[in-house]
């Protein structure tokens, strides 16, 4: 049962962005980028990738079988977003998502573990 409430907090962390794939409204909210911006498709697509991500947690919270898959890509999805974001500089704009993505690394490093070292 813990394992499951792990993935959905991860689901979760991962929700608003993948929201924005289908209400790109939403992509000017997050990340403060107008719907007129050269960037703005890139951010779109990137919305795609959250919304797999997010059906990759609930999927593993409902299965075990793909858990090791999940905490592969939830890992690559907020590890490279925060690298990025302290290379940048930390950026004020996108200190809430950093912050939510730090919140979730204890949950991710539980359920990454469960995933590989638990019988």
């Amino acid at each position: 049962m813990v394992d499951r409430i792990a993935w959905v907090v991860l689901a979760l962390v991962h929700l608003l962005p993948g929201i924005a794939f289908f209400m790109p409204s939403m992509i000017s909210r997050l990340y403060g980028v107008e719907a007129g911006s050269s960037v703005f498709p890139l951010l779109h697509h990137r919305a795609a990738l959250f919304a797999v991500v997010l059906i990759i947690c609930i999927w593993a919270a409902a299965e075990s079988d793909v858990r090791r898959l999940a905490a592969v890509a939830t890992a690559v999805s907020m590890l490279s977003f925060l690298g990025i974001y302290w290379s940048a500089g930390q950026p004020v704009s996108l200190r809430t998502i950093a912050l939510v993505d730090l919140i979730g690394l204890p949950f991710l490093l539980f359920a990454a573990w469960r995933a590989f070292f638990s019988g």
